[in-house]
C-alpha cells in the first residue's frame, strides 16, 4: 500500500479494502447494493463495474458458499480489486476481470444474480471530476444507463434477478428499460433522514417475469442523534441483509 491509498472497514470490520486516498471509494450506496442480493450459498452473481470489489467483496462475506464475479474496465481498478479479494482471503470465491460491460460476447443467461451501481450522471449534463476513476464511476462516458440494463439483462438467468442502485430522480429512465424484459419490480427508497426526499433508490426485479411495480416502504439511514438509524446500522456495520421482499410483505421497516 502507497501513501495515495486508505485501507477502510466495512460491515464493522469483516470487510477491509484498500481504497484510493482521492479517487474512487466505497460508498454507502454499495453497501447496501450488497445487501440487497437475495443470494443464497451455491449460487452464482456477477457485477458489473466492479471497482475496488467493495460489493462482491460484502456480498460474498455475508452470503458464504457463493461464487462472485466482477468485471471493469478499468485495469487499475481490476488490479485494485484483486488486492482487496486477497487482503480479505476470498480468491477461492470473488474473481474479477477486465471486460466492458458494452460486451455481450459471453453466454446468454449465465448467473443467477446480477447487479450494478452504474454511473449517476448522463455525460455532458454535468462537471466530470478531474480523477480518471471517479469519473468513470461517476459519469456515463464509455456507456450509458441502456448499455448497463442491456448487460444485466444478457447475463442473469431466466428468473434470475437483476438489482441496482441509482438516483431516485432517473429511476423512470430504469423502469423504461427494464420493461418487458425484467418484471416484479421492487423500489426501495433510500432516505438521508425521516421525512427527506430519496436521493437513492434500489431497484431488482426478475428476468422474465411480469408484475405490477412495488413501491416499498422505504429506509431512512440516518439519524438525528445517532450516526445511522439501528435498521441502517444492522446493515452497514452488522452485515445483515436488506430483505427487500420482506419489505413488501410488511415484515421489516425502516
Amino acid at each position: 500500500m502507497t501513501g495515495e491509498e486508505t485501507i477502510d472497514d466495512f460491515l464493522g470490520g469483516c470487510v477491509r479494502l484498500i481504497q484510493p486516498r482521492a479517487g474512487y471509494r466505497v460508498s454507502m450506496d454499495t453497501v447496501m447494493l450488497a445487501a440487497s442480493i437475495p443470494a443464497r450459498a451455491g449460487e452464482t452473481v456477477l457485477e458489473g463495474g466492479v471497482g475496488s470489489a467493495g460489493a462482491s467483496l460484502c456480498l460474498a462475506k455475508r452470503v458464504d458458499g457463493l461464487q462472485v464475479k466482477g468485471i471493469d474496465i478499468q485495469s487499475d481498478m481490476v488490479a485494485l480489486a484483486r488486492k482487496n479479494i486477497d487482503l480479505n482471503a476470498l480468491s477461492d470465491r470473488v474473481s474479477v476481470e477486465e471486460a466492458s460491460i458494452k460486451d455481450l460476447s459471453g453466454a446468454q443467461s449465465q448467473y443467477d444474480h446480477v447487479m450494478i451501481n452504474p454511473p449517476y450522471l448522463p455525460a455532458g449534463k454535468a462537471i466530470c471530476p478531474p480523477d480518471d476513476s471517479k469519473g468513470q464511476a461517476h459519469m456515463d462516458l464509455n456507456a450509458n444507463l441502456r448499455d448497463w440494463i442491456r448487460f444485466c439483462v444478457h447475463y442473469v438467468k431466466q428468473k434470475g434477478t437483476v438489482t441496482l442502485v441509482y438516483r431516485a430522480d432517473r429511476m423512470d429512465e430504469v423502469i423504461s428499460y427494464l420493461y418487458g424484459r425484467v418484471g416484479d419490480l421492487m423500489i426501495m427508497p433510500l432516505w438521508p433522514r425521516l421525512g427527506s426526499k430519496a436521493k437513492r433508490v434500489i431497484i431488482q426485479g426478475r428476468k422474465g417475469m411480469s408484475g405490477a411495480v412495488s413501491m416499498l416502504p422505504g429506509l431512512a439511514l440516518h439519524g438525528n442523534v445517532a450516526r445511522y438509524t439501528p435498521e441502517a446500522d444492522e446493515i452497514l456495520r452488522q452485515g445483515m441483509a436488506l430483505n427487500l421482499k420482506a419489505f413488501a410483505r410488511g415484515e421489516q421497516s425502516g
